[in-house]
Parts: structure tokens; sequence; C-alpha cells
């Protein structure tokens, strides 16, 4: 016969593994659907200005990153050089400015973590925490990677987890998710499988996603290129040789001067930036409430 202190033993491990399962699986409860932000996100004429006055009053973003990541914000800079300083951005939103804390390395300025796996796939996630806890004002938090999302399912999960807990823990802040950058991989490569990873945990569990990759895999006439071994750069293989001959970017700069601006772009052109920045201010008015229609 069982003695009642047995019995409630057990009863209490089972809540225990209850609870730690319910921690470990990622819920849908935070947002009704997902905001995918990808290369059809591009058309900045699209974005009713409404909203995008709404996002300058009421967005306080912080942004980790490091080179690549850079892409979105000099990318923003140069479309406020480009349109005037209606899309201008600023720590603290001074002057009617978006708020948007850009830490191209060192987020926060804590000394913990650069990017997404920079010092290691966990210090983002300290980092987060600590930041939030000294800076309640901020509701948006964006994290990109570097090229570490070349790594194992189980490590992109171990991302996906720690994002889901950071959701729950913080349930006034929007979490943003990204992918990583294109790496001349072909479709059956490993980036690109962990880039799809990241696309269905998003598309099933109602989060926000950032489609980094997926933006600079198309041109602007959303000509696709991601199954010709594209990178970072925009290179691409033309004629199926699995050399890459020719760059889709300076290609659509060249036939359509005018049409686009000069800016930073890490490791890449200005036309992948000045998509990055069209697709942010989709992110932006999209979190401020914006349906995306």
């Amino acid at each position: 016969m069982r003695t009642p202190s047995i019995s409630i033993c057990a009863a209490l491990i089972a809540a225990i593994g209850l609870m730690a399962g319910c921690q470990a699986t990622a819920t849908s409860d935070i947002y009704p659907d997902p905001i995918i932000v990808n290369h059809e996100s591009i058309n900045l004429a699209a974005i009713p200005t409404n909203w995008i006055d709404q996002a300058k009053a009421t967005l306080h973003i912080a942004y980790g990153h490091t080179s690549h990541g850079s892409q979105i914000t000099t990318g923003m800079t140069g479309l406020a050089s480009w349109q005037g300083p209606y899309y201008a951005w600023n720590n603290g939103g001074v002057d009617g400015a978006l708020d948007l804390r850009d830490f191209n390395g060192d987020f926060g300025h804590l000394g913990i973590a650069d990017d997404l796996g920079d010092p290691n796939r966990t210090a983002w996630e300290q980092a987060t925490r600590q930041f939030l806890d000294a800076h309640p004002e901020v509701n948006v938090i964006v994290w990109s990677w570097c090229s570490q999302v070349d790594g194992t399912e189980a490590q992109i999960q171990q991302y996906l987890d720690l994002m889901n807990g950071l959701e729950h823990d913080y349930r006034g802040v929007k979490f943003v998710y990204m992918t990583g950058h294109t790496d001349g991989s072909p479709p059956s490569g490993n980036v690109p499988a962990r880039n799809q990873q990241i696309r269905d945990y998003c598309l099933a569990n109602n989060k926000i996603l950032y489609d980094f990759a997926d933006i600079e895999s198309y041109d602007p006439d959303a000509d696709y290129y991601g199954d010709k071994l594209v990178n970072d750069a925009c290179y691409y293989d033309s004629d199926g040789n699995s050399t890459r001959d020719r760059n889709w970017a300076v290609d659509w700069q060249n036939a359509h001067p005018g049409e686009w601006y000069n800016c930073a772009s890490a490791h890449s052109q200005p036309l992948n930036a000045n998509m990055k920045a069209y697709a942010a201010w989709h992110l932006w008015a999209r979190l401020a409430g914006w349906n995306g229609r």
C-alpha cells in the first residue's frame, strides 16, 4: 500500500514534469497571427503614412547586430538622406524620429553579447533580459545573425526556445525573429535548411519574422536567385555551371538609375540595404498595428 507521502511526492514530480514540458513547447498565444516580413514587403509607398506616424509615436526599439545586420540601419540612414527626415531614426526618437537604439556590437553597452552567435549562442538572451529590466520603456527587441545560422538543427531550436521564453516573460515586448544571410549554398545546403527551420517555426507559432535571407534572394522585380548559389554580396550563378558570375544587385542598379540610393551595405551592394530598409519600415508599421494590406 502506497503511503500518503509517496503519493504526494509522485504528484509533485508529475506537476513539475508538466510545467517543464509547457516551458519547452512553443505556444501561439502571444500574437493571433504571424507577421512575416520578406521580399514581398519592400514597397515603401504601400505603407500608409498614418502607420509610419504610429510607429514613430509608439515603438521603442532595441537592435543588436554586427556587420551583416548593419545593412538594415545603414539602409535606413540612407533612406532618410534620400527621401527626407520623415524616415529619420535615432536613439531616443528625438525630433519626431523613430526611436531605434542601435547596437552594432556590445548590445546595450553591457559587455555581454554582440549578435545571436557572438560570443556564443546564449549570451544574447542574458543581455536582452538585463537590458529590458533596466529599460522598461523598450517594447521591441530585434537581434540578427552574422554567419552563425550555419549551425545544427538543435542549435537553431535552442535559439527559437530562448526567444519563446523571452516572449512569455516580457509580455509587453514584441520580439522579432530573423533568418541569417545567404551564403552561396544550394537549396539543399545547411544554411537554407536552418533558415527554413526558422520560417516554419514562426509560421506555425504566430511569431514575428524579419526574413533577412528571403529579402536578398530576390531583386526588386521579384526575380528569384535563391536556387542559383546566391550569396550575401548578391553574386549568383547565372548559367548553371556552379560558378557565380553575375551580381543581381549591380545589374539592377545599372538598369534602374535614379530608382535606388547609394548607402553603406556591409559585405553587399547598396540595393540590398535599400530593400532591407524598406522592409524594416514595413516591419515597424506592422508592429504599430498596420494589417499589411
